[in-house]
């Protein structure tokens, strides 16, 4: 939570009026809110976590549920929060926290500009006391978020250390969506994927994905895009990707939504989880002194 004050020095250092400004969010976490000619968009510093973006020629196209936690500590449910340096539970300690040590981080505002119609952001965080706890390793990240007709995400992970190291890392984006029993998704069509609700096995694509049930799949070796067709809201929302080599379809259905106490009753009916990440034998490692950039796009198209 940030002070009044902490509030006017990030609007003094950063804000463009009436385009970007810094405001206290919900429980007093600062926000970022963008008001482009091409999109809004709304971006906490907690987890440097995108809690909104919407074109102006659509409709709202990330979900945020009407439960979610805005506490330190806690994951927002919701936008699109950055897991790293590993997904799920971290597999050599249970008691870790679930996908990673940064998306509950207060990231830094590192810089805000305008270039066209985009806004960009820039956010970073590094490794210190509390990331060690749980992983070893020297690293820097930066989020560079540009706000547009389409939504890029560049996510950089800087080696700072003298040891290498190999992460996970996902951009675990909630689409909204008008019924997710509704839409097809497409790109993936004989595409190897990983079942995690059938103990990770190896399964093929066989056409379309239409969701019926409780979902898990990691799509291995693809860098497709891969789009969700809404044919309730007439859109179709398109994910390319970059230094990306797998690519994660996730819904909880009724049952283990009804076990997250920051989702609402039929909440899991209104988004669909599509997302761009490197996890299990796509792992990236990195040098001593070494970069890695994975890149989301999203866009909208009718």
């Amino acid at each position: 939570m940030a002070s009044t004050t902490e509030i006017d020095d990030l609007n003094k250092r950063f804000a463009i009026p009436g385009i970007a400004e810094i405001l206290a969010g919900e429980n007093s976490l600062p926000k970022i809110k963008i008001t482009g000619s091409a999109a809004s968009a709304e971006i906490y510093l907690h987890g440097a976590q995108i809690t909104s973006w919407h074109p102006v020629d659509s409709s709202e196209v990330i979900f945020l549920s009407e439960h979610s936690h805005w506490q330190d500590g806690k994951a927002i449910r919701g936008g699109i929060p950055i897991c790293f340096p590993w997904f799920r539970a971290k597999s050599d300690n249970a008691a870790a926290p679930s996908h990673g040590v940064v998306r509950t981080k207060t990231w830094e505002l590192e810089a805000v500009s305008e270039k066209g119609e985009a806004v960009i952001v820039t956010l970073s965080t590094e490794s210190d006391a509390e990331s060690r706890k749980w992983w070893p390793y020297d690293f820097r990240l930066t989020h560079k978020i540009t706000v547009d007709k389409a939504l890029i995400m560049e996510l950089t992970t800087s080696n700072t250390g003298s040891e290498g190291f190999k992460i996970e890392e996902a951009l675990h984006t909630y689409n909204r969506v008008s019924d997710v029993k509704q839409v097809s998704i497409t790109g993936l069509d004989k595409t190897s994927f990983l079942d995690n609700r059938d103990g990770n096995d190896l399964k093929v694509q066989q056409g379309d994905i239409a969701l019926t049930r409780d979902t898990d799949n990691a799509y291995i070796n693809t860098g497709a895009p891969v789009e969700i067709a809404d044919p309730v809201l007439q859109r179709r929302i398109r994910l390319e990707k970059q230094n990306s080599a797998t690519t994660i379809i996730w819904n909880p259905w009724k049952d283990d939504a009804a076990k997250l106490a920051d989702l609402g009753d039929d909440e899991w009916t209104q988004f669909a989880c599509v997302e761009a990440s490197n996890i299990l034998s796509a792992a990236v490692t990195v040098a001593p002194g070494q970069k890695h950039t994975m890149t989301a796009i999203i866009k909208v198209t009718s």
